[in-house]
């Protein structure tokens, strides 16, 4: 019995099958994680890009701010004021999370604004800033444009980890810009 043992444990029969176990399961486990990080970088480009579209749509549903002459290619939000004949600069910046809700089909959750996908949260939206930079009253070139800088916080559940681990957080930084065409 013991030489049957012996030559059993020198035999090589089957010794590729836990390296290939060892191998595949490496292969899902990286196929798991590029497939998740490629679900967080659409995530973060979908809005950034609906960012983008709600501070653009809004610039352009307030044009009657903008300079009348942007037909000149200038679009700088001011107003004219009759009354101490000057121009002042107008900016609209309270309905762009209305605007972003709209866009991304979002719900109001507490301080959130929430994507629900078949009823678990996708992404968490808050702390929205938008800081408009305004071109100058009288731009030296046709190439100054209106700008916003738009921050806001992001926080996206992984689902890579069977949530063990914690949820992606992130600040994000847009820039948009708006320049009349005519």
């Amino acid at each position: 019995m013991e030489i049957g043992m012996i030559n059993k444990l020198r035999e090589k029969k089957g010794s590729i099958f836990p390296l290939t176990i060892a191998i595949v399961l490496s292969l899902f486990i990286i196929f798991a994680g590029v497939s998740e990080y490629l679900r967080l970088k659409l995530i973060v480009s979908g809005i950034k890009e609906a960012i983008q579209s709600a501070v653009i749509s809004l610039s352009i549903e307030n044009y009657d701010n903008i300079y009348s002459s942007s037909r000149e290619g200038y679009s700088g939000g001011y107003k004219y004021i009759d009354d101490k004949d000057s121009w002042e600069e107008t900016l609209h910046t309270e309905d762009v999370f209305n605007k972003l809700d709209e866009l991304l089909d979002l719900r109001i959750e507490e301080d959130h604004h929430v994507k629900v996908v078949n009823g678990e949260y996708e992404y968490k939206l808050s702390d929205l800033e938008v800081n408009i930079i305004n071109t100058p009253f009288a731009p030296n070139s046709n190439g100054d444009v209106f700008e916003a800088d738009s921050y806001i916080s992001l926080e996206v559940p992984l689902s890579f980890g069977w949530e063990h681990l914690p949820p992606l957080k992130i600040r994000l930084k847009v820039k948009s810009e708006y320049m009349a065409k005519f």
